[in-house]
């Protein structure tokens, strides 16, 4: 029976003390370090003192991994160099450099070119994944073309078909909200972003993990996928919503709507669990 678990707790602490079933696919969206306001957290650690706490993590997430299991770590761009140096010095295997390009308008900067993508970094313990599943997808037509690709594309490592969850009207009903209707948190990731990385790096009854659990969208999509999968955040507010999250599963959190996208993957029905 698949099972899904939430923890209140502090990701270094828990990991630490964790014994269980080894994980095989770890998705990793930490604070950023950018002074934001956290209940439980202080988002304005010095540089040095930050990037040694993400290299620990990654290395306590190593430790507790599965041979040939895989990792996705999600920053800023400007961070890149400090992600890969993060995940190589606690043992991983770079694989990859996604680069998730925002489907919205881009972030203005004052002195430089419009911030329009956020960077994965991909990395496996061992220099060969245990499980990598070509997915192949459906991409939107072009202007010039009359008729979709017969057989599809395979899904390379520039993400532009993923859309982010923006603010206001235009974020829908995915967003967890509280009962004044703001937004719980303002960086959830959406559902078709667990949705390909959970679906690339997993097989059915995998354990998944996640020990920056925020929103809890690991855990909801790992649930529709028949994955296990432990999720750690230390906000007890957060917490609790993503408990309700994970045990009523809303239409919109609802991934189903996501297969067509991937019709063309070989072993679908299999992959998807």
């Amino acid at each position: 029976m698949i099972k899904c678990s939430i923890y209140q707790d502090d990701c270094e602490k828990f990991l630490q003390k964790y014994t269980d079933t080894p994980f095989d696919v770890s998705f990793l969206d930490p604070p950023f370090n950018q002074n934001k306001k956290y209940n439980s957290y202080q988002d304005n650690l010095p540089e040095e003192t930050y990037w040694k706490w993400m290299t620990d993590i990654c290395r306590l997430v190593f430790q507790r991994t599965s041979a040939g299991g895989s990792i996705y770590f999600m920053q800023r761009e400007k961070n890149v160099h400090h992600v890969i140096h993060a995940l190589e010095n606690s043992g991983w295997n770079f694989k990859n450099l996604i680069v998730w390009k925002k489907k919205t308008s881009a972030v203005p900067v004052r002195n430089g070119f419009g911030k329009h993508y956020q960077i994965i970094v991909f990395a496996t313990k061992g220099k060969r994944p245990k499980i990598f599943n070509k997915l192949r997808i459906n991409p939107p037509l072009l202007v010039t073309e009359k008729y979709e690709r017969p057989d599809g594309m395979f899904v390379t490592d520039v993400w532009d078909d993923i859309r982010e969850l923006t603010s206001g009207y235009f974020a829908g009903q995915e967003p967890l909200r509280l009962e004044n209707g703001k937004r719980l948190h303002e960086q959830q990731s959406p559902v078709d972003l667990l949705t390909r990385i959970i679906l690339s790096s997993s097989k059915p009854n995998d354990m998944v993990f996640d020990p920056f659990a925020g929103s809890g969208t690991t855990l909801v999509v790992a649930k529709q996928l028949n994955r296990n999968s432990i999720g750690i955040e230390i906000d007890p507010l957060y917490t609790k919503y993503v408990s309700q999250r994970i045990k009523n599963i809303k239409s919109s959190d609802d991934i189903s709507k996501l297969r067509e996208k991937y019709k063309h993957t070989k072993e679908l029905d299999k992959i998807w669990g």
